[in-house]
């Protein structure tokens, strides 16, 4: 599934591969919607072309340093991007943090599940992490049923933990332990 060479993975439906610049435009077109900057932690909002190339450009060191692995999620056939799907890489603890975000026009197709599932088996089988983790916020439950569709499990809550458009939103976590 996942090419080291080229570092992508491939899916049923899905190519998910590094960011280029090229995707910029992209990027920022479907992160400048107020639904999705207000269920990500980290995604500003307007989301200038700026922030994109400037986000695009950290990816290739990241990686080269196992910090970050970005992947776009891409449609394996026509390479319309739906979104993004990111790893942390806590070596020291073996394990990372999964984050994603997928454009609003590609919600509710299981591009989300399917590109989770996919970066899980890259984390468990090619980083040799012993546990990935995400977390959502509990105003957006719909994240939270796709951490359990790929079996992740509830393990608590950060209540009142981030202070976002004048509200503070409890974040809720889940994770995975590699069990192979």
């Amino acid at each position: 599934m996942y090419d080291k060479d080229t570092r992508t993975m491939m899916t049923e439906r899905l190519r998910l591969r590094p960011f280029e610049l090229s995707d910029a435009n992209s990027v920022s077109e479907l992160c400048n919607n107020f639904k999705i900057y207000k269920s990500t932690l980290t995604l500003p909002y307007p989301y200038p072309i700026e922030s994109a190339v400037s986000w695009i450009s950290t990816h290739a060191e990241n990686f080269d340093n196992d910090r970050i692995y970005e992947f776009a999620i891409t449609d394996k056939d026509s390479g319309i991007l739906y979104g993004a799907i990111g790893l942390s890489h806590h070596k020291a603890n073996r394990n990372g943090e999964v984050a994603y975000w997928i454009g609003e026009e590609f919600w509710n197709k299981g591009y989300g599940t399917e590109a989770l599932t996919a970066v899980i088996d890259f984390a468990f089988t090619h980083k040799n992490y012993h546990k990935i983790w995400a977390r959502y916020f509990e105003s957006n439950p719909a994240s939270g049923r796709m951490m359990q569709k790929v079996g992740m499990t509830y393990e608590g809550k950060q209540i009142d933990h981030v202070f976002k458009e004048n509200r503070l939103e409890t974040l809720i976590l889940y994770g995975m332990i590699n069990r192979s």
